[in-house]
């Protein structure tokens, strides 16, 4: 018995204990480049995906919350003067995209939100960018804030007329969830002309 004990914890001459050990208890040398290949990376990309939707969420409850107000307080109601003549506070329901375009595709809209969105959440898989994350966050967060109003507003389902009510003089009315599609595509456009990608990695053409 005490021969077959001392055989049996003796390593032998192949190594195949050495080799257990890296998995195991002497995993010591696999250790750091299986961080640094994948537990970073994978780590800082779960970072960026929580600023993306924190982004949204802000931009989102902004957007949902500015148009409960306009809804209950400012429809059907005198426009609210903020700079004089040059911004004011006006309800518009709005069955076109923002800034009141194309008012006859409303059905064409909603699908190109959603649209949007799913492009959004496969881009996000490989996103390491801080910046691109708080540019997709806007985006995000707008897109979900009018398609709520497609989605649950008058006249219909897939129908709904946004809610504006921003009005700037000389300009077309638009809200919250407009305003931060056009800073998240604006903040694309320089970070596209910069060569960062949502990867953060950096081209040169």
């Amino acid at each position: 018995m005490a021969e077959a004990e001392r055989i049996i914890d003796t390593p032998d001459s192949e190594g195949e204990r050495p080799e257990a050990g890296p998995a195991g208890e002497h995993g010591a040398a696999a250790g750091p480049g299986a961080e640094a290949g994948g537990t970073a990376p994978r780590g800082r990309g779960r970072r960026r995906i929580a600023v993306l939707l924190a982004v949204a969420a802000i931009a989102y409850l902004l957007d949902l919350g500015t148009k409960m107000l306009v809804v209950a307080k400012l429809e059907h109601h005198q426009a609210i003067p903020v700079f004089g003549e040059w911004l004011r506070f006006e309800a518009v329901r709005n069955p076109g995209a923002a800034f009141g375009i194309g008012e006859a595709l409303t059905v064409v809209f909603t699908v190109i939100a959603a649209a949007v969105i799913v492009v959004i959440a496969r881009i996000a898989r490989k996103l390491y960018s801080l910046p691109w994350a708080i540019a997709l966050g806007l985006l995000l967060g707008g897109a979900l804030g009018n398609l709520t109003d497609r989605l649950f507003r008058s006249p219909g389902f897939l129908r709904g007329e946004v809610v504006d009510f921003i009005a700037p003089k000389g300009f077309a009315v638009f809200n919250l969830a407009d305003t931060a599609i056009v800073c998240g595509g604006v903040l694309i456009v320089l970070l596209s002309f910069r060569g960062l990608d949502p990867d953060g990695t950096v081209h040169k053409d």
